[in-house]
């Protein structure tokens, strides 16, 4: 099977630090700032460089400020997650 090597971009002015994308990482790669956003609120960053490219991080952030990609090795980076307009309908891709 080919290795996979995972990618997250937070939206730091749109998370509120509830810590779920923390509890949901199984590769213990999120934590919170020592730092607060424009709101007042610490927010979730990588730490480690050991994202899978999983999903469990976006799938469970309730404000859609988590997107993921993934690259398999010898091939091209690719979205995996992106969860946009949180209040209504939600848009959700997960792999292939």
């Amino acid at each position: 099977m080919a290795k996979a090597k995972g990618d997250i971009i937070i939206n730091i002015e749109k998370c509120k630090g509830c810590e779920l994308c923390i509890e949901a990482c199984p590769e213990d790669t999120l934590e919170l700032s020592k730092k607060v956003n424009q709101k007042g609120y610490l927010y979730a960053v990588k730490v480690e460089d050991t994202c899978t490219g999983c999903t469990n991080c976006a799938l469970v952030c309730p404000d859609g400020s988590i997107t993921v990609y993934r690259k398999i090795v010898g091939k091209k980076k690719e979205l995996i997650t992106k969860i946009t307009n949180v209040t209504s309908d939600m848009t959700l891709k997960v792999g292939k």
